[in-house]
């Protein structure tokens, strides 16, 4: 395989017109994996690259490779890092690793004192969190802020969670909490 060196910077304005085809990315693999993933418009995501909320890698060309945003919850109490995708001929190249990285700290650098946590079906991503410093948690750790939780209604597991009063659902839940010692690892 070649090395290929991606640019990988917080998106911003002049990256929205890559927000469809990502947008559209985002559904082709959930639906591929079998696996929940809640949908996201192409203006939603536009408007977490205009707030400097959201990470994009290119290539060389300056071809979108991957993606990954933030979101403030609780009155910012706690920040999810969501949407993570990298284009299909760009897999097996570490670039996922590489976003999760700088959405984190990205995360950090926006809201230094937010719990940071993700909802992810993939062992991969759990892996990820697990490098950062994220633990694995209850649902009931995460925030109570309703509006996150309506994000999961265009999951195909959304009646999953319900059933379950949103205790649970097949998303493993994880979580970075800076004040936390166990969560510190790096």
């Amino acid at each position: 395989m070649e090395e290929i060196t991606f640019q990988i910077v917080v998106a911003e304005s002049s990256h929205k017109e890559y927000a469809s085809q990502i947008a559209t990315e985002m559904e082709n693999s959930a639906k591929a994996r079998g696996t929940g993933i809640a949908k996201r418009s192409p203006s939603y995501l536009e408007a977490k690259m205009e707030e400097g909320k959201a990470v994009i890698a290119l290539t060389p060309e300056g071809k979108w490779a991957g993606f990954c945003y933030i979101e403030a919850w609780g009155h910012g109490k706690f920040v999810a890092n969501s949407g993570l995708i990298v284009a299909p001929e760009y897999r097996q190249y570490g670039l996922a690793r590489k976003i999760k990285q700088e959405v984190f700290k990205l995360s950090q650098v926006k809201f230094p004192e937010s719990k940071i946590f993700g909802l992810t079906t993939g062992a991969a991503v759990m892996k990820i969190n697990s490098e950062l410093g994220y633990v694995p948690v209850s649902y009931s750790a995460l925030t109570d802020d309703e509006e996150f939780w309506k994000g999961c209604q265009s999951c195909i597991n959304f009646e999953i969670l319900m059933s379950k009063n949103r205790q649970n659902c097949l998303c493993t839940a994880m979580l970075y909490d800076p004040n936390s010692k166990k969560n510190n690892t790096q």
